[in-house]
């Protein structure tokens, strides 16, 4: 019942604190530069709680639609204003002044970010060393020379600590299919640089295994079992720290991936399993425990990696305080830009729509980190709070990039662009958003039904 609800309640408070953060960002900088607001509302539609300030008037409202939110501010175009009260209508304010209040949302959510990884970072970040495992023949990672067992350490002289550092790296040289140099520790400890070439890869925001499409994979210990849980699944079995699992039902065993592939894909199954125990071949009967997992049955034998693998392949970067803040605020750039630029593939036909994702690919999402813990969950919020900001500065009408564009346009002229043109722009832009939201629908449901 916990996990049922989990999803949509870590989909609700990522969305809320999201609006929260980026509709504060108006609501404040609006407040410090002399704009009277009205209302500051997470939600749309019917209000299911609000509050009057007895101090300035505000109004402040939970609403029954969770996708969004607004702050309405004091305008003239809007409504009758008294006169005592002109000055502070935002109508009536410098181009400046509107155009900070406008940006502030989107700087707010940027900031957001920054903040969260800066808290993460200085907690120290966690990761898997980028050690390779196969390597696929014809491959462009065999074409370039790599072999099992290599660690990748940077990627033009850009230190890669980690796997995740190393996809995005990839992923964003591969939008320009680069060729990229690649400096490598072999099993023997020496040190070379490699060139890997990208330009084979044609839509790499569409790739649902960069790695793999470049001919890499991760490297997995050998299926060599720790110390069996008392009284589960493995322990009952007879297996013992230190067996290695070399078939499973007669199906060979190379890794630690598969032979956890094999217990997960057999729920309340009883299988064979033939281990190396010291040398010897033996052959025990397990019978695997079901577990329900994000509405699923997996199986479950209650027994881990060896600690020695988990030394070898564990790595966590350490960060004091400066460095934290600088890593927070290059990664919100990074991802900004690399954000911007898989947008700009997508409109001019280079990736798929298939790629526009929705509210409940961002609620599967909520719900699987948050089960992870905090740190994940974190991550998370600062990833779709950087995609918030990017997203609100677009120069689409009813967004606030396209407000901006007025006043840069305003900025420009020396007067304001005429109502009627705003007036048809924001049903232009309307339109676009509802199309866009369909269509984001659309390729949830897909995704929810495994149609794509």
């Amino acid at each position: 019942m916990l996990e049922i609800l989990l999803y949509p309640l870590s989909f609700i408070v990522a969305l809320a604190l999201l609006i929260a953060v980026h509709e504060f960002g108006h609501f404040w900088v609006a407040r410090k530069l002399g704009v009277k607001v009205l209302r500051f509302s997470i939600g749309f539609g019917k209000p299911i709680w609000k509050r009057k300030s007895a101090v300035d008037g505000t109004e402040y409202v939970l609403a029954a639609v969770p996708l969004g939110g607004y702050v309405k501010m004091l305008d003239e175009r809007e409504g009758e204003v008294e006169e005592q009260d002109k000055p502070a209508a935002f109508n009536n304010k410098p181009v400046w002044v509107r155009f900070a209040i406008v940006a502030a949302g989107p700087i707010f959510n940027f900031l957001f970010a920054i903040l969260i990884l800066w808290m993460m970072y200085m907690n120290g970040v966690s990761g898997i060393k980028p050690v390779v495992g196969d390597v696929a023949k014809g491959s462009s990672a065999e074409v370039s020379g790599f072999q099992e067992g290599d660690q990748i350490l940077s990627i033009d002289d850009v230190e890669t600590s980690t796997w995740h550092q190393v996809r995005l790296y990839l992923l964003d040289a591969a939008l320009d299919k680069k060729t990229v140099q690649v400096q490598v520790r072999d099993r023997h400890d020496d040190i070379s640089l490699r060139q890997m070439k990208l330009d084979m890869i044609s839509d790499p925001v569409d790739s649902k295994d960069l790695l793999g499409d470049l001919g890499l994979k991760l490297w997995s210990p050998p299926a060599e079992l720790g110390i069996p849980v008392s009284g589960g699944a493995a322990d009952l079995a007879g297996l013992r720290e230190g067996d290695t699992i070399v078939a499973v039902d007669d199906k060979a065993i190379g890794n630690w991936i598969e032979w956890l592939q094999a217990v997960r894909n057999n729920p309340g199954k009883q299988v064979q399993v033939q281990v190396d125990r010291n040398g010897a071949r033996m052959a025990f009967t397990l019978q695997i425990k079901s577990i329900s997992r994000k509405g699923k049955e997996i199986g479950q034998v209650q027994v881990a990696l060896p600690k020695k693998y988990w030394d070898m392949l564990d790595v966590k970067i350490e960060y004091n305080v400066l460095q934290a803040l600088e890593a927070g605020v290059v990664r919100t750039w990074d991802m900004s830009v690399l954000m911007l630029r898989v947008l700009g593939r997508i409109v001019m036909g280079d990736s798929s729509l298939k790629n526009i994702s929705g509210p409940l690919t961002i609620a599967q999402y909520a719900g699987d980190t948050a089960s992870l813990g905090l740190i994940p969950f974190l991550s998370f919020l600062s990833i779709v709070s950087i995609s918030l900001g990017v997203l609100n500065l677009l120069p689409i009408p009813v967004l606030d990039g396209g407000h901006l564009l007025y006043f840069v346009v305003e900025m420009f002229t020396g007067k304001p662009v005429s109502e009627q043109f705003q007036l048809t722009a924001q049903q232009f832009g309307i339109f676009l958003l509802v199309a866009l939201m369909a269509l984001a629908f659309y390729n949830d449901i897909l995704r929810l039904f495994g149609l794509s």
